[in-house]
């Protein structure tokens, strides 16, 4: 008999499955179930986004393109980066297409660790990053930012988590789970802390479109970070394009050079018929950008109005389509809160501790949702709340 535990991957089988995955899990066979979990958006791809994708398949343009991704959309993204970050990248050799902002930090992460190396993440965060890193074999170093610094990575906490070791920092703002966002000032702390280190930044900037009050920044536009940084980003989240699966990596010339290797062997290329889709996005989908934005900032308020009077801490979120509300006075555990939740009022968020252990006391909303499904879901969190303190 086979003994696949032997046969497996030991680093592969440590690593526990995705805490979000084992909670949509759970709804697979629930009826009725208000769900505001999911991070996708719930409008459809904008028509002439659609539009380009079906002429690029009657044209019969079903080709492989270039490892790193088709001439004119890599050039596309270079005119976009500029156009709305003010970021200069050359689209021949210094951007390349990847399938989905998922595989753009899976390839920055392998491409610049080794076994042994440290990696900083700040948590709550997106839950890949700990796991490729540890896949890698490298050493993962946990800064748990804090509710009263508004979730955010502070120049203090980043210097004492460095150490001769560090090789990697990810700054996965804005946030995804808390929305939390770093503004200029606030990265040229973290800029200085940085500086005269060797220390690579991964900045997953996937929600940078979706900013409230403040146009994003990217640490790369700041002095002397622009060599040292890799830009994660994709379509998902501002051109609504979750399941067209294009991402992209801006970085410095050596380092892109042997990123792409893994692209070459993992992937070749990316789908061309998303890459025609997304070419018209990055020329075209300006006024798309700024019409969703603007409805998930009217879900935003209501949302963050609704939490406050039913009696539910919130810190404001100024970035992403998600809110992490303070669930700890009730005196049940994350996780206990929202199982609780789901089975008794068939209202479905996520756990605050499945994007990392700082998560306890705290859940998950996505407000990628429309305001009648969001005040659905309010009104059973409110009848939840008030069986809890009766």
């Amino acid at each position: 008999m086979i003994d696949y535990n032997k046969m497996l991957s030991r680093t592969l089988c440590d690593i526990k499955p995705s805490g979000i995955r084992k909670f949509f899990d759970m709804l697979s066979d629930m009826n009725d179930v208000v769900a505001l979990t999911v991070g996708q958006p719930d409008f459809v791809t904008p028509w002439h986004i659609r539009e380009a994708a079906i002429d690029s398949l009657e044209k019969g343009k079903t080709y492989y393109t270039s490892n790193a991704g088709s001439p004119e959309l890599r050039f596309a993204i270079a005119d976009y980066m500029k156009r709305r970050f003010d970021l200069e990248y050359h689209g021949e050799d210094e951007i390349f297409v990847t399938v989905g902002g998922s595989e753009a930090i899976d390839i920055a992460i392998r491409s610049l660790v080794n076994p042994g190396d440290e990696v900083i993440v700040p948590m709550p965060s997106f839950v890949c990053y700990e796991p490729i890193a540890r896949m890698a074999g490298a050493d993962v170093v946990i800064i748990n930012t804090k509710q009263e610094n508004n979730f955010k990575l502070t120049p203090e906490e980043l210097r004492n988590a460095i150490t001769p070791k560090t090789k990697l920092l990810v700054l996965p703002f804005p946030n995804n789970p808390t929305g939390a966002i770093l503004t200029k000032e606030e990265l040229e702390e973290l800029a200085e802390v940085l500086r005269d280190t060797n220390i690579a930044i991964l900045s997953d900037e996937i929600y940078a479109e979706l900013t409230y009050g403040r146009k994003h920044v990217s640490i790369a536009s700041i002095e002397g970070m622009r060599e040292r940084t890799i830009i994660a980003s994709g379509f998902s989240k501002a051109y609504a394009m979750t399941g067209w699966r294009l991402g992209y990596l801006c970085a410095p010339a050596p380092i892109l050079k042997e990123m792409l290797k893994l692209h070459q062997y993992a992937i070749m290329c990316a789908p061309t018929v998303s890459q025609f889709a997304a070419t018209e996005a990055m020329i075209n989908g300006d006024e798309d950008i700024a019409f969703m934005c603007a409805e998930y900032n009217r879900r935003r308020r209501f949302i963050l109005d609704g939490l406050r009077k039913i009696g539910i801490e919130c810190f404001e979120p100024e970035g992403a389509f998600y809110i992490f509300p303070n669930i700890g006075k009730f005196g049940l555990s994350s996780e206990e809160f929202c199982e609780r939740l789901l089975y008794e009022y068939k209202c479905a968020i996520v756990p605050g501790t499945a994007f990392g252990e700082s998560g306890e006391g705290f859940a998950r909303i996505s407000y990628a949702y429309s305001v009648k499904h969001i005040s659905e879901a309010l009104e059973r969190i409110e009848a939840f709340v008030k069986s809890l303190i009766k």
